[in-house]
This record gives C-alpha cells, structure tokens and sequence, in this order.
C-alpha cells in the first residue's frame, strides 16, 4: 500500500504525529487508509487537509472554525460569503485582542514608570499585583 506513515506525513506537513492524530480523532481529518500491518498511510489529500488546518490555525481560527471552514472548502456548491463571514468574525476577534494588549502594555507600563527601581522596598508594580490578588484591583 503506498503513501506516507505518520513520521512522514508529520514531516511533510510540519505538524507533529500526536497533533495528527488529534486532529484524527476530533474527526477534523478522516481517518487514513491503513496498512496490511494496521499502521496509517496518507495521501496527497490527507497533506493537502493537514496544511489547510495549519493555516487556519496559524491565523487563529479554532478547532470548531476549523471544521467549518473545512467543510466549505469541500462544497464547491458554497457561497464565498459564508467564508467571508467567518474571516469577518475572526478580523473583529483579532482586534479585540489587540484593544486587550494594548490596555495590558499601557498598564505595566505606567507601572514600571511608577516604580523607582532602586534600593528602596516599595514598588508599585508588586503593590498592583498584590491587590488585584485581594480581588481589589486598582493602583498606587
């Protein structure tokens, strides 16, 4: 039976085996065809999927995404606006995550330039931290 074996197929797609067979089990790629020793085999297709999830991974599209974007991808019968919908979804996603940052950098920021950071004991960054573990929040 030709094709390529887990290790190769890893190899080729630049996933590792144990996120292969994850993305196996979730059924978000089919089951391979096995070999006569019961050891999967992948074919041209299986890559061609495993790199298509890598992608939408890498540009932060979940598992869940992933599924559908899969499935239109498949339908040659899909209306590119369902596409266009979900990369819309994921732009407004990646923005509030952006917006999230920046308030994150402003904070520690203004912290560190509140914090002397010399000899002396009192520090605003660690009085920040210890009252937000009080449930307080706030600052010096």
């Amino acid at each position: 039976m030709s094709g390529l074996n887990i290790g190769q197929a890893a190899a080729r797609s630049g996933l590792p085996p144990k996120t292969i067979r994850y993305y196996e089990e979730i059924g978000l790629l089919p089951a391979p065809a096995r070999s006569e020793a019961g050891y999967r085999r992948y074919g041209e297709r299986d890559l061609a999927t495993l790199a298509f999830i890598q992608r939408a991974r890498s540009l932060g599209f979940s598992v869940e995404d992933c599924r559908g974007l899969l499935a239109l991808w498949q339908d040659r019968g899909r209306a590119s606006a369902e596409v266009k919908s979900l990369a819309l979804a994921r732009i407004e996603d990646i923005e509030a995550k952006i917006a999230e940052l920046r308030a994150m950098r402003d904070t520690l920021a203004d912290l560190a330039e509140r914090c002397h950071g010399d000899e002396r004991p009192d520090c605003p960054i660690l009085s920040d931290l210890a009252r937000a573990g009080e449930g307080k929040g706030g600052r010096d």
